[in-house]
């Protein structure tokens, strides 16, 4: 046992450690500042704007900046669907992988353009390796990007700056940061033993009986591993995703994607206050949200390594709960590892999330309502400062002061945009589909599982699309060719853009509005945003909208599933 607390204890460790070291240099990048990689970097950017035709200099507004958005990822979701519907006469396809079904394919590429990376489908059973390498493998890094850039234009438009212009910020997204550790990383899992080949796969007998063939897929897994992890995107080359031992085969490559998987959400916290000039509210921020996620890893890990109670008293004895775990990471890495990806959007997993205990589904499931814990690439700040100006407008009607955010009024037009983003377009795109499915258990949802568990499922399904994480509880027939595929694809594809790009304007929108406002002096009457007080009523306001809106489900879920099973 505790070996296992400390691998978690060293891994928060080293998570603090790397955020004022990556958030600074993200800063830096934005801010315009000399980094190392100017040199090699400014030609090539200076080129492909010549090529595209993007004036640096031109700066946007929120429509602008939200219509570009929409018309880049229009334009990419078309090629992708392409080279989905076209992977048959394309190269790379080893083992002559066909087309997909149309919905599975148009879903894949609406969960891919959004950076959630859901997936309806096997892998290595699905797609070749020119689909996952050049089609979602892009995606990878335009999705990732996006949701940098929307950050980083929403900081400037808190602190009083212009928002900037998308396609500098995209590109800057991929060549300053995405890219180069990217390229370490491949290297890295190389060497730790994830395969990196355009072979076909291995025809080998079993052990069983040497006279059976088994086939063993292989695939240029290493490249699309680290911006798996590094982008959030979360999508596995292989089914079974980080548990699968060619994706994630041992302790280091384990230790490196959760590093990965979390490094950016973590840093933006602190590249916001290097922006804003206040890194004091960068790290009160940063430790709010840090108990939070200690303490979900807590809660998962303590039901994971008590078990369950109804196995122990057949046993006699407190065991672990391993079930749909990989025993080279336990008890332990699984707990981090899972709450984790579920805190950052990510959507990997290293081991299923169905068969935790209801203490981790629980985990898991606020995770995605509240989406600030890290929350998604780049949005999830945006979430997070969103709930800092509703605590600002809430603890100023408490207290009888103006409210103000970094020297700017919080007047209506904020609050709406804030309220209808926290407290509307979430709850309206997981709860409105999850209640329609569950309405037709059998002739659209397939649930396997009638209990409190499958109202989880059907529920974590709608609210990992809404909040663009792509892990699932599984226990759905979503797969094709299930009868009930169909309702999956189209209905969570409805949930995916619904709870990517409605967001990402309001932000945008949001950014613009405080942008153009007046600063105002700071007085003695002046409401402080950074002391642990209103930290603490931020946080306070986060669990509670967040409880008021979901509870209902977490009581019918996972709270009620764990009285059933500590009868």
């Amino acid at each position: 046992m505790l070996q296992g607390w400390i691998q978690i204890g060293l891994t928060l460790a080293m998570i603090v450690a790397i955020t004022p070291i990556f958030g600074g240099y993200i800063a830096r990048v934005y801010l315009g500042e000399r980094t190392l990689l100017d040199r090699g970097l400014n030609p090539i950017e200076r080129l492909l704007f010549n090529l595209s035709g993007v004036n640096p200099q031109t700066q946007m507004t929120g429509w602008q900046y939200a219509r570009a958005i929409l018309f880049s990822n229009l334009a990419m979701s078309i090629l992708l669907f392409t080279i989905l519907m076209l992977q048959g006469i394309l190269p790379l396809n080893p083992t002559g992988l066909g087309t997909p079904t149309w919905d599975t394919a148009l879903h894949t590429t609406i969960s891919f353009i959004t950076n959630t990376n859901q997936q309806h489908y096997s892998g290595e059973t699905t797609y070749s390796y020119f689909s996952q390498t050049l089609g979602l493998g892009l995606m990878f890094f335009t999705s990732a990007g996006t949701g940098i850039a929307v950050a980083i234009a929403f900081i400037r438009g808190l602190t009083g700056r212009p928002l900037g212009n998308f396609y500098v910020d995209l590109t800057q997204a991929i060549t300053r940061i995405l890219l180069p550790i990217s390229i370490v990383g491949a290297i890295a899992f190389v060497a730790a033993g994830v395969p990196e080949t355009l072979s076909g796969p291995i025809i080998v007998p079993t052990l069983e009986d040497p006279n059976i063939r088994q086939a063993i897929a292989l695939g240029p897994v290493a490249h699309f591993e680290i911006i798996k992890q590094l982008g959030e995107n979360g999508g596995g080359f292989f089914a079974i995703n980080s548990a699968h031992p060619f994706e994630n085969p041992n302790g280091l490559t384990n230790l490196i994607q959760i590093l990965t998987m979390i490094s950016i959400p973590t840093s933006m916290i602190y590249t916001y206050g290097v922006i804003a000039n206040n890194r004091k509210q960068s790290w009160l921020v940063f430790g709010m949200v840090f108990i939070l996620y200690v303490t979900f890893i807590v809660v998962t890990a303590i039901g994971e390594y008590n078990g369950n109670a109804q196995v122990n008293a057949i046993l006699g004895s407190v065991q672990p709960n391993l079930e749909g775990k990989e025993v080279r990471f336990g008890w332990a890495q699984s707990a981090l590892f899972a709450v984790t990806t579920t805190g950052t959007m990510t959507g990997a997993v290293n081991g299923m999330l169905d068969s935790f205990m209801p203490a981790g589904g629980f985990v898991f499931l606020s995770d995605l309502f509240l989406q600030i814990i890290w929350g998604g690439q780049g949005t999830g700040t945006a979430y997070l400062f969103c709930y800092l100006i509703l605590a600002v407008f809430v603890t100023g009607l408490m207290v009888g002061r103006t409210p103000e955010f970094l020297g700017r009024k919080i007047e209506k037009n904020e609050v709406v945009l804030t309220s209808f983003l926290l407290l509307l377009v979430h709850p309206l795109f997981v709860l409105i589909p999850g209640a329609i499915a569950m309405a037709f258990p059998e002739q659209l949802a397939g649930i396997s599982n009638p209990g409190f568990h499958g109202l989880a499922q059907v529920m974590y399904e709608y609210a990992s699309a809404t909040a663009n994480n792509g892990s699932g509880f599984e226990g759905l027939a979503d797969s094709q060719p299930a009868p009930t595929a169909l309702w999956w694809n189209l209905s969570t594809s409805f949930s995916l853009l619904g709870g990517r790009y409605i967001p990402i304007i309001a932000l945008l929108l949001l950014a613009e509005g405080m942008s153009q406002k007046q600063p105002v002096p700071f007085t003695t009457g002046t409401l402080r945003t950074d002391t642990v007080l209103f930290t603490g009523v931020t946080a306070g306001v986060v669990i509670i909208m967040g409880a008021l809106t979901f509870f209902p489900v977490l009581a019918l879920g996972p709270i009620a599933e764990g009285f059933q099973l500590g009868k």
